[in-house]
């Protein structure tokens, strides 16, 4: 089989960088720590986690401020969640996928189905604050990658990752939210596997290979928000996060 992924692939754990509060300049802030061994070269693909993003974005919301709907309440009755919270999630939801006792699956207004629209409050330092996804990951993606390539001028990748659950499995893995700079796909449909067959449809999905990945280093609660991988190496592409979403006809969860 004519694989095209790399033997070996390298993943540093970028440390050090401070609380991020709305305004800061992200890309400056993470080429700061991109220093020593961990200095880009043509080719890294950098995963930062969601979290510090939607801080720099001010996708923030007190929940004690929100004045919950009358939908609000309805559906706070039926997964017994806090209607506040519930009012905070359809806000940043588009459509209600499934409720019931302790479970809201929504699609987000940029088209993610996810839990509570990745609406959550680990990672935040006051009591009621709560982060939301950023309106658009994957320009959010691009701006990054070109700071760090103005700064180091080097041709990087940039992947903006959350954790999300899977139905049928248990455990939650990093998923890329949006990238930039790279093909999220690894397309082997036409080569050949071990014993000479053609391959029809197998597609991987590196960017969510890689983010999963990082999170080995990044982890929830270790002050890593930030990973470079190095080794996988990369085709450029203007495939964005939408591009990967599974049409509805074709999803069989909904």
């Amino acid at each position: 089989m004519n694989d095209k992924r790399k033997k070996e692939i390298t993943i540093f754990g970028i440390s050090g960088i401070p609380e991020i509060e709305p305004g800061f300049d992200l890309g400056n802030i993470i080429s700061k720590f991109l220093v020593g061994n961990f200095r880009p070269l043509n080719g890294d693909i950098i995963v930062i986690a969601q979290k510090i993003i939607s801080k720099s974005e001010n996708c923030i919301s007190d929940i004690s401020l929100i004045e919950p709907s009358r939908e609000a309440l309805r559906i706070s009755k039926i997964t017994d969640k806090d209607p506040k919270l519930v009012q905070l999630i359809l806000n940043n939801s588009r459509e209600i996928i499934r409720a019931s006792k302790g479970v809201l699956i929504v699609e987000t207004t940029y088209g993610y189905i996810c839990a509570n629209a990745g609406v959550d409050s680990s990672n935040m330092n006051q009591e009621n604050l709560y982060s939301f996804l950023p309106s658009n990951p994957d320009e959010s993606a691009y701006k990054i990658r070109e700071t760090v390539k103005k700064n180091f001028n080097v041709n990087v990748g940039v992947i903006i990752s959350d954790t999300f659950n899977r139905p049928w499995r248990i455990g939650s893995i990093n998923v890329a939210l949006g990238f930039s700079g790279f093909d999220p796909l690894l397309n082997l449909i036409g080569e050949k596997d071990d014993f000479g067959n053609i391959l029809k449809s197998t597609l991987v999905n590196v960017a969510d290979e890689i983010a999963s990945s990082a999170q080995l280093v990044m982890g929830e609660s270790s002050r890593v928000p930030v990973a470079l991988v190095r080794g996988y190496g990369f085709k450029e592409s203007n495939l964005k996060g939408y591009d990967l979403f599974r049409d509805k006809d074709k999803d069989l969860f909904r």
